[in-house]
Order: structure tokens, then sequence, then C-alpha cells
């Protein structure tokens, strides 16, 4: 608790500024989804032939898995703030729609005729009867919409529209307890917040006779202060957004992205602070945006103008090169890669870094002492015994784990347990699971004491780090051609695992181990404070 305590004292204002950033998308999304589903709602209780339709194509949206749709929207909407509100606002449609249509289908036919009898147009008995006689039941609809936004919109995190999801997957990736409590808990307040808000708001516009409580309970001038104080919040909060928006645009901005892994996002603040501190150019940083296809896309789209990549990714994932049928030899490929991605995609790629982030599979000490294992080979006559929880991405890559098996012949598992990020280290270390795979400089290698296996046939790629930047980026700015060069000779295996392992271990935030790292390299003056 001492731990967690210390935690939110010592990153409060990130804690604070990611809330907002989450209390304005939520409140965005909502909005927008009243907006289109109340008249809806309306307009299928009208005409009753479009009601199935509808109603069912809100109920299949439901259904879709909630990162699908996102991955989908990606390469239409790009990154951001954009496509994180357009998929909330798809799953709010639903409680909204049905609870409109439904309220208003259910009031006395005799009600309406009476209405009619009286000489009232079909706009004013809408106005007039239906919408204040449906109200209790469309904002209940709404309150389910809102208190489940909540929870949605921590996936924003993954297309870099920012929110408490940020801590949260960035915690999970990392195995920080602290970083997730402080995104979860601050949620859940946040979700019963947005219900009492919403009860304020039923109270205001439920007409009397028709609420619940019969209106015993008056609003008090804090419950309408508190209201104020939101909605201005989110007005200047958007308001800030656009302003910081368009500035980026008209100065001299460029914008960094990363993977969402310690790493990537290692990497993302030094190649930030190495522009910042060798151009006159500023630096907007989108971190954690997901996996290679969510940032290339990102880049190709232009939402990012620079990220760094792995040579081994570019050859397999991006370009589609078999490396088995290929039988390519590894000095070949970041050549192949330079070459290939700026001819077909205009996009430059940057010197190799040192390190080789390659695949490895890893195995407790206890299970390699027993047994003696060295390498992937001494696996072999044991696998038929082994659990083992891959990524998902290693478990479909043809340079992966079906390659893997067909070059080492009798590596057959007894199960394959595909599981994400940091997860599968846990599920190691809780033996849930006996083989992993690693790559070759993360930091929880060292946390959890395991071992590396020796690749003894070579059969993964390298995997060396190099910055990608679309061409015209870098016609526009010259001076990034050699950003990475002081890095060339200094970030080795056991440098590039050590940053990651302050980050996995020590539990250290990646900007400020970025920020020592080039201090103590004498790469950036002391003065400067480490980022955004």
């Amino acid at each position: 608790m001492t731990d967690f305590i210390n935690y939110i004292l010592q990153e409060h204002n990130q804690i604070l500024t990611l809330l907002l950033q989450h209390i304005q998308l939520t409140f965005l999304s909502v909005g927008t989804a009243i907006l289109i589903g109340v008249p809806i709602g309306i307009l299928i209780s009208h005409f009753k032939k479009a009601d199935k339709t509808v109603l069912g194509i809100a109920n299949t949206i439901q259904a879709i898995p909630s990162m699908a749709l996102l991955g989908f929207l990606i390469p239409f909407l790009g990154i951001g703030v954009v496509p994180s509100v357009f998929m909330v606002v798809l799953y709010s449609l639903l409680p909204i729609i049905k609870n409109t249509f439904t309220s208003i289908e259910g009031i006395s036919p005799q009600m309406i005729e009476a209405a009619e009898g009286i000489g009232l147009t079909k706009l004013q008995i809408l106005f007039k009867i239906q919408i204040p006689m449906a109200l209790p039941i469309i904002m209940a609809g709404i309150r389910i919409s809102a208190v489940t936004a909540v929870g949605l919109m921590t996936i924003a995190a993954f297309v870099g529209a920012g929110g408490l999801g940020f801590l949260v997957f960035s915690g999970i990736r990392t195995a920080n307890t602290n970083q997730i409590l402080a995104g979860a808990i601050p949620a859940c307040f946040l979700a019963l917040f947005i219900d009492w808000t919403a009860a304020i708001i039923e109270k205001l516009l439920v007409p009397k006779g028709l609420s619940k409580s019969n209106n015993k309970t008056k609003i008090t001038l804090f419950q309408k202060f508190i209201l104020i104080f939101t909605l201005l919040l989110i007005f200047f909060g958007l308001t800030k957004n656009y302003i910081k928006n368009f500035k980026a645009k008209s100065n001299k901005t460029i914008t960094i992205g990363s993977k969402d892994y310690t790493e990537q996002i290692v990497l993302a603040n030094i190649l930030a602070e190495l522009i910042e501190n060798n151009t006159d150019l500023k630096v907007n940083r989108k971190l954690a945006l997901g996996g290679t296809k969510v940032i290339f896309g990102a880049l190709e789209k232009g939402d990012i103008d620079i990220y760094m990549e792995y040579t081994g990714t570019i050859f397999a994932d991006m370009l589609k090169y078999n490396p088995i049928k290929e039988n390519v030899n590894t000095q070949d490929v970041y050549k192949i890669s330079k070459q290939d991605l700026e001819k077909k995609y205009n996009i430059i790629v940057g010197n190799e870094l040192p390190f080789n982030n390659t695949y490895r599979l890893a195995i407790k000490k206890e299970l390699a002492n027993k047994y003696n294992i060295t390498k992937i080979s001494d696996l072999i006559p044991i696998s038929s015994d082994l659990t083992i929880s891959p990524t998902f991405e290693f478990t479909n890559k043809h340079d992966g784990l079906p390659g893997l098996k067909n070059k080492y012949n009798g590596l057959n598992f007894k199960d394959v347990v595909s599981i994400d990020g940091a997860l599968r280290y846990q599920a190691l270390a809780n033996n849930e699971s006996d083989v992993i795979d690693a790559f070759a400089t993360d930091g929880m290698l060292s946390t959890y004491d395991l071992v590396l296996l020796e690749d003894d046939k070579n059969f993964f790629l390298p995997y060396h780090a190099v910055p990608l930047m679309k061409k015209h980026t870098l016609v526009k700015y010259p001076e990034l051609k050699n950003i990475t060069m002081p890095l060339e000779t200094i970030l080795t295996d056991d440098v590039m695992r050590d940053l990651n392992n302050k980050v996995d271990t020590l539990k250290q935030e990646p900007k400020d181990v970025a920020h020592q790292f080039l201090i103590e390299h004498n790469l950036i003056q002391n003065n400067q404070n480490g980022g955004n």
C-alpha cells in the first residue's frame, strides 16, 4: 500500500493529465452517441419497418470485439482521438437507441389519440408528450452507455489517444501493479462520477410528475456547481487540444511514435531528446500505439513522422519475405529492407543500431539445470512434455513458432498457449508454462532470472533497431538524417537490456531512464528536463 501511495505522489501530474483526457474523451463519445442515438430511436418508433434492421445492426456492432473494431478503423481514420471516439460511439448506440425506441413505443395509444383529438400536430405530440414521457427510460440508456464508455475508452491508449488506459496497459506490460492500479482505480471512480452526473442531468430534464423520486430531492447548489465545472472542464480541455494540434501543424514540430512495450518507449524517448537537443524542432510524443501494423499504418497516413523499427520485422512482417523459403543471408536483411521500403513505400530507413533484439526461447533456471539445457536443440527430447506460452505474433509468424518447429525437427510442444506481453513471463513464473519466446534485450529476463537458449541452428533473423521516416519528412527536415549516429557505437545488447531492466524491474519511468542514459554518455546537456 505504501508503494502505491508513493507512486501516486510521484506520478500525480501524469495521472491527473490522463484522467482529464479520459473525461474529455468519454463525454465527447457519449455526447455524440446521444446526438445520433436518440433521433434514430425516435425515427424507428415512427417507421416500424426499420426497427428490426436498425436494432439488428446495433446488436451486431455490440458483438464485435472492441480491439478488432479499433484495428479495422485505423486504416481509415488513423490513430488518436478520432478512431477511439468513433469506436466508443458505436458501442454506446445500442442502449440509447433501444431505450428511446422502447420508451416511445410503450406510451399509451389512447393518450396519443387524445392529443390528436385536441388538434396537436405530430411534432407537438413528439416534443410535448412522447419525449417528456420517455425521458426517464432514455436517461437510463444514456447512463448505461456512459458508464460502459469509461471502460471502453481505456483501449484508446492503444492508438495514442491517451486516457487512463495508458497506465493500465503499460503496467500490464511491465508487471507494475502500482501503475495498473493508478489507471484502474481512477477509472472506477470516474464511472461512478459520470453516473452521478447523469443522475443530476436527469433531474433537470425529467418533468416533475414523471420523476421516480417525485422530485422530493432537489438539485443542490453544490451539484449545480459540479455539473457546470465538469462541462467547462471538457470544453476548455477540447479547446486546448485543438489549439495544441493547430500549433503543432503550424510550427516546426514532428511526431514520434512507438510500439506498446518497454524498449520501444525507451527508444522513442531517447530519439525525442536527441532531436530536441540537436535541432530546433519540437517533438510531439505518441507512445505505446500498439503493434507493427498500427504504428506503420500511422506512419503511412502521416499521423506520426518517425519511429524505431527492427530490421527483422521490416523484412518478414512488413515486406512479407519468408526467410525460410528465401534462404537469405542475414547480412542482407538490412540491405533488402532499406531498398524495398524506399521503393515500395517511399520510406527512408536509417542506420542500424548495434544491439540485436532478436527472438530467443527462455526457460527457468530449474528446468535448465535439471536437463542441462543451454540451446534450443536440447529442448527436442523433452518438448512433448512442455507447454510454450508465446506472444500472439510469434505464434503466427512464419519466422516464429511454425518456422522454428520446422527448423528444429522434432520440437513439438505438448501445448501452445498464446498470451500477451509481460503476462507470458508471469505464466512462466507461476509454472503455468515451461517455455516462452523472448527478445534478446528484454528487461524481464533479469526480473525473472531466466535462461536464454542459444539459437544453435541460426534460425532467427537479426532485429537491429533503425529509424523509419517518410522521404518528404527527411527532405523537409534534413537535420534528421544522422540523428541516431551518436547511438551507433554505444547502444549494445547489454546496454539496451540494462535500460529495459530499469523500467521493468526497478519500475523507473521510461522517459527518466532515457534522459539519464543520454546524460551519462554526454549526448545531451544536464539541464534538459527529460521530455514531456
